[in-house]
């Protein structure tokens, strides 16, 4: 005979959404017991925003909601009952000091995303929640109506409520391995397709390959769409250069943008963001002057990286020496400086994406309550939703609301 526990409420992942909806359910009353196939809580948090866990952005619910690129109108009540603010100060009444940074990215003063798990496992445990090790394998259904979840091991637990907090399918090594897709669409939801987003670029230029390890701390990226005059992405930032093509800050974020085939966009990287062209002239011109003796690419340790040199200089087709640079020359190095072209090719593969685009559709959730409206007693919350944000600590705000409404939502167990 199989095992049998029970619970009010049993949430599948104790992720961000899973260890703050358990927390807030058990301040409530609910018996709550989390199960998480890891044997560590928050993997995925430990990762985020490069181990320094980007928890949220310090702006208001228009302004969250506005950077959300999936279904953001589904997210209003959820966003309306709990906010940042409510976010942040949670974490500090738990013992972790915040910070704002550019761009409104609110992180732990220690730059320690361990903090925010070990912050957020002890609140769900403080509030009355216990997390076992165990894999959900299928849902228990009864009359249309979920009553528990049956594991890959044999143990039946039965619950008045059961909240899929499994995230979505990148980065599996961290228990994102789509599972929650898997018992979803056991209810009769629907699964909108999956793709990467957040994620590095593959570019067909291979001189990405000869400059691996460089990172551009203040570059300016712009993506052009095919009969688009006006860029769909331009931020200033941080991006880095792998062997593959591009990755970093700016990059995953310039990735969110580009929604049709990649063969309709290019990237343009602006190296020196801070001077015009007329400007990057006149300093190119005080260079060539200074080392008017020297071979063309010898004379451009000033302006760029070393990495960056031989590719540059490889562009321009000048092979002269400083001297000899022609005015059509110098114009076309400018040219390349404010706008390195590279052609993009495909993203990487949907592991390492730091968000799923696409999941449980929005349509079969109530969005006042997180339920479904496809079998009661089911709840959702986080990634396994169909909605995604851009980066900045937006998306980890979606699994914090969605989180709390579903908590706050959730039955009493039969």
């Amino acid at each position: 005979m199989p095992m049998t526990k029970r619970t009010d409420l049993l949430v599948v992942g104790a992720g961000a959404a899973g260890l703050l909806s358990a927390g807030y359910a058990a301040r409530r009353g609910l018996s709550v017991l989390v199960l998480e196939r890891m044997e560590r809580s928050g993997r995925k948090l430990m990762i985020t925003g490069k181990g320094r866990c980007n928890l949220t952005n310090n702006c208001d619910r228009d302004a969250f909601l506005a950077a959300v690129r999936r279904n953001g109108k589904f997210l209003y009540s959820a966003a309306s009952a709990f906010s940042p603010q409510d976010v942040m100060a949670l974490l500090e009444s738990l013992g972790v000091p915040l910070k704002t940074e550019r761009g409104g990215r609110v992180f732990p003063v220690s730059d320690r995303s361990v903090d925010v798990v070990d912050a957020l496992v002890s609140f769900a445990k403080r509030s009355g929640a216990r997390i076992e090790r165990g894999r959900a394998e299928r849902l228990l259904l009864k009359g249309g109506r979920v009553v528990g979840v049956a594991t890959d091991e044999g143990a039946n637990y039965k619950a008045g409520g059961v909240l899929l907090a499994t995230g979505g399918k990148s980065y599996p090594l961290t228990g994102s391995t789509g599972d929650g897709y898997r018992l979803a669409e056991q209810a009769g939801h629907t699964v909108m397709p999956l793709r990467p987003s957040l994620i590095p670029i593959v570019t067909a230029e291979d001189w990405c390959r000869e400059t691996m390890g460089l990172s551009l701390k203040n570059a300016r990226l712009k993506v052009f769409q095919s009969g688009k005059k006006k860029p769909v992405f331009d931020e200033l930032g941080e991006m880095l250069f792998t062997h593959f093509g591009v990755s970093g800050p700016l990059v995953l974020s310039a990735s969110a943008h580009m929604e049709k085939r990649l063969e309709q966009y290019r990237l343009v990287i602006d190296l020196k963001p801070a001077l015009s062209s007329e400007q990057l002239d006149a300093r190119v011109l005080r260079d060539f002057e200074k080392y008017r003796n020297r071979d063309f690419a010898n004379a451009l340790g000033d302006l760029l990286p070393r990495a960056l040199i031989p590719v540059v200089a490889g562009l321009t087709g000048v092979e002269s020496r400083v001297h000899q640079v022609t005015k059509e020359q110098r114009r076309r190095l400018v040219e390349l400086i404010k706008a390195l072209p590279l052609t993009p090719k495909s993203f990487r593969p949907l592991e390492e994406a730091v968000i799923t685009s696409g999941g449980v559709n929005t349509g079969e959730i109530d969005p006042g309550t997180m339920q479904s409206k496809l079998a009661k007693g089911l709840y959702f919350a986080g990634e396994i939703i169909d909605v995604d944000a851009y980066t900045g600590g937006y998306n980890l705000q979606i699994a914090f609301s969605t989180g709390y409404l579903a908590a706050q939502s959730v039955e009493l167990g039969e």
